[in-house]
């Protein structure tokens, strides 16, 4: 046997080795880690089907409804909610005073998503808590 195949047939266990152990890592699942609460951009991009009805009225689409439901049925802790919050308040503070914001507030109702408050640029975030029990947001009073 030439040295060099010699040399091959001795490392080859170790590539098999090496590639199986870096197969082991990768699917190896993470332990889990604290979530963050949403961010502005993941609510704004999830809504953002909403914006043609914001801006001129007519039909709400449906992809825009999905969008809502999707967003407050994953948005299951308090700070998650309390962030959707704050940043639909951002929004509507940018909004206030024309035929935006109230377009914009009245959209969970047509898409069947109750919410305990109004979007408005006073809401106060930090007095909504997530009930996890049924998946829904209280105000705290």
């Amino acid at each position: 046997m030439p040295a060099a195949a010699a040399a091959m047939s001795r490392r080859a266990p170790l590539a098999v080795t090496a590639v199986l152990t870096v197969l082991l890592v990768l699917t190896t699942p993470a332990p889990p880690r604290a979530e963050a609460a949403l961010s502005c951009s993941t609510v704004y991009n999830t809504l953002m089907p909403c914006l043609p009805y914001v801006q001129s009225g007519g039909t709400v689409a449906r992809a825009c409804c999905s969008g809502i439901q999707r967003l407050f049925s994953g948005a299951s802790t308090t700070p998650d909610r309390r962030a959707i919050c704050t940043c639909l308040k951002d929004v509507a503070a940018g909004a206030a005073g024309g035929p935006y914001i109230s377009r914009a507030a009245g959209l969970p109702g047509r898409c069947g998503v109750p919410l305990p408050y109004k979007l408005s640029p006073n809401m106060n975030c930090n007095s909504y808590v997530a009930d996890t029990n049924t998946q829904s947001l209280s105000q705290i009073n």
